[in-house]
């Protein structure tokens, strides 16, 4: 008969087959594994040390009480164990242009960088002019401009989904500098993200012309879009989902709102 303390005991994790270890550990966050679990035997550490394991990498300093500094010195360990097997990258609130240099040496598909302040416009392009075969790239909450974003589309012919979201005051300002830009340079995007900018209707047609494949666009925030009729009718033909403005941007505390206008819709 099986006694108390035997029903109680749970399962020997050493003693599980190496690929359902290997499992188990990939569900961990990066600064988990190579901070602490690669320590506890030598078999979680030669896991650890397999280059297939970092394919996907994903790191930020929103839930860790780990600083910057510490976050960036693990990535690079990480990129540096995958031995150029690094497919997707996602980090948040920190990374530099030296990290980001790092990454680059990769054939990344996929790249996710959140509220990263540190990486500059100049950082940024000399990264995508290396990653061609990006597909799916997030650069929300950051310092990037639309130079940076031209790069992107001119280096990477295979891009087919964009976030590009900007936080702050509503802004009344009209600018589709960076509509323009998407219209001319990534004609294959599927799935465009750009919450918070000043395009008008302008540059929305501009998108539309040019981006016969776009079949997802999230515009909340953008509050200079009117859509006439013709031009609402058009983006319900084209597209699957498109997320407007919502009614209550329009009517909050007008103090948080920014008006002026630009020349570049013309």
């Amino acid at each position: 008969m099986e006694t108390e303390n035997e029903s109680t005991i749970g399962p020997n994790w050493l003693d599980l087959p190496r690929d359902l270890t290997a499992n188990i550990l990939h569900r961990l966050g990066t600064d988990e594994i190579l901070s602490s679990a690669c320590q506890v035997c030598s078999l979680w550490w030669n896991i650890s040390k397999d280059p297939l394991m970092w394919r996907t990498i994903k790191m930020g300093n929103r839930h860790t009480s780990y600083d910057d500094a510490y976050l960036e010195k693990i990535c690079y360990n990480a990129v540096n164990r995958s031995c150029d097997h690094l497919e997707e990258i996602d980090i948040e609130c920190f990374g530099t242009d030296s990290l980001l240099e790092c990454i680059a040496n990769n054939h990344l598909h996929s790249m996710r960088l959140i509220d990263c302040w540190s990486i500059s416009d100049e950082g940024f392009s000399e990264a995508v002019r290396k990653l061609p075969q990006l597909e799916t790239v997030d650069i929300s909450l950051t310092n990037l401009h639309e130079d940076s974003l031209e790069v992107l589309g001119r280096s990477c012919p295979l891009l087919k989904s964009l976030q590009y979201c900007i936080t702050g005051p509503l802004t009344y300002r009209k600018s589709n500098a960076i509509a323009f830009v998407i219209a001319e340079t990534m004609s294959g995007l599927c799935d465009l993200d750009i919450e918070g900018h000043g395009i008008s209707d302008v540059g929305l047609i501009a998108i539309l012309d040019k981006c016969p494949l776009l079949k997802y666009l999230d515009t909340r925030r953008c509050l200079n879009l009117i859509l006439s009729e013709s031009l609402e009718k058009r983006c319900i033909d084209q597209f699957d989902t498109m997320v407007l403005p919502a009614p209550v941007d329009y009517y909050l505390n007008p103090y948080w709102y920014e008006y002026a206008t630009s020349d570049d819709e013309y």
